[in-house]
């Protein structure tokens, strides 16, 4: 897990989410945050409201995850919810990805991380001077079993 990160699984909640800040971890989770993610989403929450994540498929966006307010993405079929980050004070902020590119990230576990620089001029972070970065690791044997059960 990249420092910094947090465990993945909140408390109380589907086993396939997480949450940055104390928890019981839940081997199964597809999606973290780290705790300085967090705090960012925290900021734009409070001028945004609900939050959502799409993690871009490259092009302009490089493979960067495209903070937007809830709803403002449209998902479809065609999109795979990958699970949702609980960070305490938000509404759960689900992570989406299209569906044919998941079928290539099927077997990793993805943490939505924040680093110094700009952003994608459509991502909500691109004014900060931060931008969120996806770090991601294979899924242990046991996780992807849970996953597919």
């Amino acid at each position: 897990m990249p420092a910094g990160s947090m465990p993945a699984g909140p408390p109380t909640g589907p086993p396939a989410d997480s949450v940055a800040g104390p928890s019981t971890a839940s081997p199964a989770s597809q999606v973290a945050v780290t705790e300085q993610a967090a705090e960012l989403l925290r900021l734009l929450a409070a001028e945004q409201g609900p939050l959502m994540f799409h993690q871009s498929g490259g092009c302009c966006d490089g493979s960067a995850p495209m903070c937007y307010p809830a709803g403002e993405f449209r998902t479809s079929d065609s999109d795979h919810l990958l699970g949702r980050l609980y960070v305490e004070g938000l509404d759960p902020v689900p992570v989406w990805m299209a569906r044919d590119q998941y079928a290539h990230w099927s077997h990793t576990h993805l943490t939505i991380d924040v680093v110094p620089g700009r952003g994608s001029g459509f991502s909500l972070e691109s004014p900060t001077g931060r931008r969120f970065l996806t770090r991601s690791r294979l899924l242990t044997d046991a996780e992807a079993a849970q996953l597919s059960a």
